[in-house]
């Protein structure tokens, strides 16, 4: 039942994806249907009804785990060039289809129409860097300290994937973590955040075309819906040796502890308080378009946002002057246009909590400077539209410590050397990204080094927000560990195997151990 409103292209995208159906819940190709109960999904962009989706019922889970299971026994056998030629295909629909998804996107999840796009692109370089990949998964080859012995380690497919994922990046965190799979010989169940049900319907419809085309089996990549009642069917599942989760600290929390009850693995991508360190050698001009697209980008909806700006006395009011002024020319509205800047936030929840931790801020002593509030009138009839705003506190407020997904900016100051600064970028719970903007060098260093910042991610002159394929995707603390996306983070997703050989005629024992008969 998609909005007759039709903004921007939003009809024909949808049927572009292959959403014509109401009964949506769960799929394991095109053609499965689940008997579920029906939600509904609205966008943040204009309140619309975008379409009607069934959740995913116990009856239909065990349908999709035992085709997940059957698909893995043929899936595992076949060599991994050839699954990266399935990537690969992959890979091209998804250039053929990337207006459309990234379209999809932006409405059903609020962001830039530019963010959409990138978020498809990152589907596509992940797609490439996977393809590449499947030629060189290795092991290593060892001496034995026995005569005529040979020892090696390799890695096989674990099985079924479980992947759970956050609606602020409904398709690239899914694809991040199955085109890795996929090479490594696993299948994949996804549950996607029930605020964006229509992404992950649009990303199935696409990869099940891929698998028909090459004969391949449906269970290779399935489907289900719902909230998280439903994503607890697969942590709890013993059947499903991995489950990757990107949420919130407390949702983590929760999958850690359910997974490993079971002994099973777990790969987490949570919460960040991130922070970007200003020192009096850092280039303003720099330091202003990396904090603001870092702190409004996705409306402040990305674990990788920028949370807080630790600013040199020295420096200070130069960066806050400009930050007020660049705040002035933001443009806050529809994200299908382009010449907006800032979208809504995802639902009227969110908003609620912006506002909290707003009044939170007054509570606590601090200064708001770039006042915010809740937009109302023509083009934000949804209420999901806010004003980004700055605030001067201090690092250990309560509400500083915690992460607010909105885009709400703290100012502290700091004084004295950049050692101060760094104890203020490691004084929160969360770890995962972090960046200092200096030139110069033993700065640079000394915050790149073990005694520096603490976050999985740490950058020099370039923000917080926004990470390479490439590169290992993740963060410490309560972010919790994990890895997704590059360098070597395929290991997660595969069983390590160690394999003694004895080419000899005798049976010698390790550490000279006799037994004789």
């Amino acid at each position: 039942m998609p909005t007759q409103s039709n903004p921007f292209g939003i009809q024909e995208a949808l049927t572009q994806l292959g959403i014509k159906d109401l009964n949506l819940g769960t799929s394991t190709g095109v053609d499965s249907f689940s008997n579920g109960t029906i939600f509904e999904s609205h966008s943040p962009v204009d309140g619309q009804l975008i379409s009607l989706v069934t959740t995913t019922s116990a009856e239909d889970y065990e349908k999709v785990i035992q085709t997940a299971q059957e698909a893995f026994k043929q899936f595992r056998q076949i060599p991994a060039p050839k699954r990266g030629e399935m990537v690969r295909q992959f890979g091209d629909k998804l250039r053929q289809n990337k207006e459309a998804l990234g379209k999809l996107v932006s409405y059903e999840m609020g962001k830039s129409l530019q963010e959409g796009y990138g978020e498809v692109q990152e589907m596509i370089d992940i797609c490439d860097f996977a393809v590449g990949l499947s030629r060189q998964l290795h092991g290593l080859t060892m001496h034995s300290e026995r005569p005529n012995h040979r020892m090696y380690e390799q890695y096989h497919p674990l099985g079924i994937v479980g992947i759970i994922s956050a609606f602020n990046f409904p398709v690239a965190v899914w694809a991040w973590n199955t085109a890795l799979a996929w090479i490594c010989g696993d299948v994949c169940i996804w549950k996607p955040s029930e605020k964006t049900p229509l992404c992950g319907i649009a990303c199935q419809n696409i990869i099940a075309e891929v698998l028909k085309e090459n004969n391949l089996a449906e269970g290779i990549s399935c489907l289900i819906n719902g909230d998280y009642t439903v994503g607890e069917m697969m942590t709890k599942d013993t059947r499903i040796p991995l489950i990757s989760a990107t949420g919130s600290t407390i949702m983590g929390k929760t999958v850690a502890q359910t997974v490993a009850a079971r002994l099973g693995k777990s790969l987490l991508e949570l919460g960040g308080n991130n922070a970007i360190i200003v020192t009096p050698d850092a280039d303003i001009k720099m330091t202003i378009i990396g904090a603001v697209f870092g702190a409004v980008g996705t409306a402040g909806q990305r674990c990788t946002s920028t949370r807080r700006l630790i600013i040199h006395e020295s420096v200070y009011d130069k960066v806050k002057e400009s930050l007020v002024s660049a705040y002035k020319q933001l443009r806050i509205g529809n994200p299908l246009d382009e010449n907006n800047h800032v979208g809504p936030l995802i639902d009227k929840n969110a908003v609620w909590k912006y506002e909290m931790a707003l009044e939170k801020i007054h509570t606590e002593g601090g200064k708001i400077i770039v006042h915010g509030g809740v937009l109302s009138g023509e083009g934000y009839e949804s209420g999901c539209y806010v004003q980004p705003a700055i605030a001067e506190v201090e690092n250990q407020y309560e509400i500083v410590q915690h992460e607010t997904f909105a885009p709400i900016l703290y100012l502290i100051k700091y004084n004295g050397t950049v050692d101060n600064a760094i104890e203020l970028q490691n004084g929160v719970a969360q770890g995962l990204s972090s960046a200092i903007m200096t030139n110069n060098l033993r700065e640079a260093e000394l915050f790149l080094s073990a005694q520096g910042s603490d976050c999985g991610i740490a950058n020099v002159n370039i923000g917080t927000s926004g990470a390479e394929i490439g590169g290992a995707f993740g963060g410490e603390k309560e972010t919790g560990g994990g890895r997704e996306s590059g360098s070597d983070a395929w290991k997660v997703y595969m069983r390590r195997q160690t394999n003694t050989i004895n080419y000899g005629t005798s049976l010698p024992l390790a550490q000279g151990i006799k037994f004789d008969l």
